[in-house]
C-alpha cells in the first residue's frame, strides 16, 4: 500500500480491502426526499472533467497528502533548542545571490513537487523510495499548488511548518527518521543591500540511533544541501522567471 498509493496506508489498506463490496447504486428512492437538481444528475464523465479542471486551475482545497502529519505541535521546534533538551545538529549555509529578494523567494516558494529540489536527483529519489518501503510518505505527495505554500501544506515528504512571506520557509520532515528534522530556507539582505540566501538543516536526534543517523548522513550534506544552495541561487539569477 505504501508503494502504490499516495495516502497513508492506514487509510489506503481498508479502502482497498473494501473493494470486495458492491458499491454501484442501483436504486434512486432518494429522489422521493431530495429531488434531482435542475438539468438532471451529473454523469460520471462530466464529474471527472470537473474534478480535473479544478486540478488544472489549482483550486484543489484538500488532497490525500493532507491526511497525515508526523509528530505533535508540542514537539520541539528548531528555534527552541534549550527547551527541546538534548542535541540539535545544524548544517547552515549562506551565499549572496545576484537577484532580487522577490526572484529568490519565487524559486524558494516553488520548491518541490514538479519543480524538484534543485539537488542530487538520484539521491532524493532513492531516499524517497526507501521511505515508502518503511511506511513513510516518500516523494509521491507532491504539493497542493505549484507556486504558493501555506502553513500545513504537504510538500513531498515535508510539511510546511512556517511561512514568513519573502523571508522564511520552514519545512518539517515527515519521513521515517530516528528524530525530528527541519529545513529552513531564508531570504535576507546584507548591509550593502545584496540579497543573501541562508539555508539551515536541523536535526533533533532520538537516542543513539538518532546520533548514528546524523553521523552517517553528514558526509552527504555537501552534495545534497550544497548543490541545493547553488542551484536555487542560479535559478533565481536566471533570466527565465519561475512563474509567469
Amino acid at each position: 500500500m505504501g508503494l502504490v498509493t499516495p495516502g497513508p496506508k492506514s487509510i489506503a489498506r481498508p479502502l482497498v480491502e473494501s473493494l470486495i463490496n458492491e458499491v454501484v447504486c442501483k436504486e434512486h428512492d432518494i429522489a422521493t426526499y431530495v429531488p434531482d437538481p435542475d438539468g438532471g444528475l451529473t454523469g460520471f464523465q462530466r464529474a471527472v472533467e470537473l474534478a480535473l479542471k479544478r486540478i488544472f486551475d489549482h483550486r484543489v482545497t484538500t488532497s490525500w497528502s493532507s491526511a497525515t502529519t508526523a509528530g505533535a505541535p508540542s514537539d520541539p521546534l528548531p528555534s527552541d533548542p534549550d527547551w527541546a533538551g538534548g542535541s540539535l545538529y545544524v548544517d547552515e549555509r549562506e551565499s549572496p545571490v545576484d537577484a532580487t529578494p522577490e526572484q529568490l523567494w519565487a524559486v524558494i516558494e516553488g520548491i518541490g513537487g514538479e519543480h524538484g529540489w534543485y539537488s542530487w536527483r538520484l539521491g532524493w529519489w532513492a531516499r524517497g523510495v526507501l521511505d515508502r518501503i518503511v511506511g513513510g510518505p516518500g516523494l509521491r505527495r507532491g504539493r497542493r499548488d505549484p507556486f504558493d505554500l501555506t502553513v500545513g501544506d504537504a510538500l513531498d515528504w515535508w510539511r510546511v511548518e512556517d511561512v514568513d512571506h519573502m523571508h522564511l520557509l520552514r519545512l518539517r520532515a515527515e519521513m521515517r527518521l530516528p528524530g525530528l528534522a527541519w529545513l529552513e530556507l531564508i531570504v535576507e539582505t546584507d548591509e550593502q543591500g545584496r540579497t543573501l540566501f541562508r539555508q539551515r538543516a536541523l536535526f533533533h536526534p532520538r537516542g543513539l540511533a538518532g546520533h548514528a543517523y546524523w553521523t552517517v548522513i553528514r558526509p552527504f550534506h555537501g552534495v545534497v544541501f550544497g548543490s541545493m544552495q547553488r542551484n536555487i541561487a542560479r535559478a533565481a539569477e536566471s533570466p527565465i522567471a519561475l512563474r509567469s
